[in-house]
């Protein structure tokens, strides 16, 4: 028979009780996390968010807490009444160890199917399972320290904000679509019968609109959608840190967000020290063959192609560049190793895979016969290889125009074995800034050049004379910050000015009507004295993820979808009663 909470109240949280609550009468709730049986002694462990403690039930002194607590099983939800006395041998392994609840009276308000897995720190449960039942994955305690986690950073990150004198503005939710990137998540009108509201990818035509109406420093911890392809730790719906500012400089900017970062890492008991380096793409690129390079470990990239000579090239069907780093104490890969190797490097995009040996006997190559011995030597020499080490070189099967395909390869292969060869120091944490991006990239689909970022991105003042001559020369404004390998967000210095967006979008080939269609009231905003101004969106899912050493953003977010964008636990999307699909005046085509 199942008991009413009535008035009684809860005095403490379980995990909180400690040796100085002894001799305490207390009232504790939670669920049941074990039930251990000894006969005249029954000991339930009772958890909720802060912990577990131990309760004992003594069938001699108090018979009828004990019959009562004989019916409790596994997450059984109960009241227990009792008093807290010193064990006669602490359990080290429990926050509360020092102590355990006598019980008096037991309350149980609710009872619990067996559930599909065990409520414990580390299950082997399959991710579906746990999405498919989240209610009962966050019981765990994992999901309630990263959720906590979360919360503290998110609340050090306004405080901080408020501190800088940002204000916290909230953007629409319901806007219109333009184009951001990605597809827009639609929501049909039923009072505009064939005209659609979008979801944000972000607020980045708002938070502009902000500085042109004079709020000089904006900020907001929001929600934004985007309808991608299914790509693995990518969520449709994600939260950012949304920062603009008004007359600022790119310092200024990065002064912010390094103070945001140095605050929320300490936080989670993590030391950064500001300022962040900062590095060009192009040398990130050339140097570690990413644009959001992992700092923590060395083997960077070189420009081997002068070791090929031209019949070599030919032979290996190479196109452009090669780039090649040294492996320390990879000398010692077996043929096959070696395949598995050059064939990650096809998978990659490679056209081949070229292994120089620095072996202690001397130095020998897969390509020794086309390239020769003196090249190989000087292959090891420029990648710095040292004795032991394996020096991985690559080429690229497809050039990309505007930049280096081979290191793009390259830059895989080293994060790759930088992993496997245990490289990676995890124990640092190594911020940095990358700057003086491209404003447009090529795109191969539609064979023109297109902006690489959103259409507002500012352009270097000393590049603007080459927009319409040498687009793909033209640098952006933009930047973007890193950590460890992951890109923490992006930003940039907008375009205040109408007479230069003008020139962009002509250059981009917008019409005037598709402008109008897509950016009218924002092209006229800009009319009525526009100041320069700038800012940046921040993942606040990833940097969570990274602080709380989670390698999945599922693990950070309280009801997260699949890869597939579905949410296991609500059956969601789901199908829609004809009815509302009738008011909406839609038709779902076969």
């Amino acid at each position: 028979m199942l008991d009413f909470l009535g008035n009684l109240k809860r005095t403490h949280y379980c995990g909180e009780l400690r040796a100085k609550d002894e001799n305490r009468a207390i009232v504790i709730m939670g669920w049941v996390a074990k039930r251990r049986d000894l006969g005249n002694l029954l000991f339930l462990d009772i958890r909720d968010r802060t912990g577990i403690v131990q309760v004992v039930f003594n069938k001699e002194t108090q018979p009828e807490a004990h019959a009562k607590a004989e019916q409790a099983r596994s997450e059984f939800v109960v009241a227990v009444e009792g008093q807290v006395i010193k064990r006669g041998k602490a359990n080290p392994e429990l926050a509360t160890g020092e102590i355990e609840l006598v019980a008096t009276k037991l309350h149980i308000l609710n009872n619990a199917k067996t559930p599909p897995f065990p409520i414990e720190d580390e299950i082997n449960a399959a991710e579906e399972t746990r999405l498919r039942f989240r209610y009962l994955d966050l019981r765990r305690p994992k999901p309630h320290r990263n959720l906590a986690l979360r919360h503290k950073i998110v609340l050090e990150i306004r405080k901080t904000m408020d501190e800088m004198g940002f204000i916290e503005v909230e953007t629409p939710m319901l806007t219109r679509s333009t184009p951001e990137g990605a597809r827009d998540y639609l929501v049909p009108s039923r009072v505009h019968h064939g005209q659609f509201y979008a979801l944000p990818q972000s607020p980045q035509i708002f938070k502009q609109i902000l500085m042109i109406g004079g709020l000089d420093r904006y900020f907001q911890i929001v929600k934004c959608f985007r309808d991608e392809d299914l790509r693995a730790d990518r969520q449709p719906e994600f939260t950012q840190l949304d920062v603009e500012m008004s007359f600022p400089r790119q310092e200024d900017i990065f002064g912010v967000i390094e103070n945001v970062m140095v605050r929320a890492c300490a936080t989670a008991g993590i030391k950064a020290e500001a300022p962040f380096p900062h590095m060009l793409y192009k040398d990130a690129i050339r140097k570690y063959g990413s644009d959001k390079p992992d700092l923590r470990f060395g083997m960077e990239l070189h420009d081997v192609t002068g070791c090929f000579p031209e019949e070599a090239k030919t032979k290996l069907q190479i196109e452009g560049c090669v780039f090649a780093f040294a492996a320390p104490g990879a000398a010692s890969y077996s043929r096959k190793q070696l395949d598995e190797l050059s064939e990650k490097a096809k998978s990659a995009g490679a056209r081949g895979a070229y292994f120089v040996k620095a072996a202690a006997e001397g130095i020998t190559s897969t390509v020794d016969k086309l390239i020769g011995t003196e090249n190989a030597k000087k292959l090891a020499e420029i990648c710095g290889a040292k004795t032991g080490d394996l020096v991985v070189a690559a080429s690229a099967r497809e050039q990309i125009k505007g930049t280096e395909a081979a290191a793009l390869v390259a830059g895989q292969l080293r994060l790759q074995l930088g992993e496997a060869l245990g490289q990676i120091d995890k124990s640092q944490w190594k911020f940095l800034w990358i700057t003086g991006f491209p404003l447009f990239e090529w795109s191969e689909s539609d064979k023109t050049w297109v902006s690489a970022q959103h259409p507002f991105t500012g352009i270097v003042d000393e590049d603007l004379e080459k927009l319409e001559s040498t687009p793909w020369e033209v640098r952006s404004k933009g930047y973007d910050l890193v950590l460890n390998g992951n890109e923490l967000g992006s930003g940039s210095i907008r375009i205040h000015r109408q007479d230069i967006q003008e020139r962009l979008f002509r250059a981009l080939g917008l019409t005037e009507e598709q402008l109008r269609r897509r950016f009218g009231f924002f092209l006229d905003a800009l009319t009525y004295g526009t100041p320069p101004h700038g800012g940046i969106a921040l993942g606040i899912d990833r940097v969570v993820m990274l602080l709380a050493g989670e390698k999945s953003l599922r693990e950070v977010i309280a009801f997260a979808k699949t890869t597939a964008a579905v949410d296991l636990m609500a059956e969601s999307p789901s199908d829609v009663d004809q009815m509302q699909l009738d008011q909406l005046g839609i038709a779902i085509k076969e």
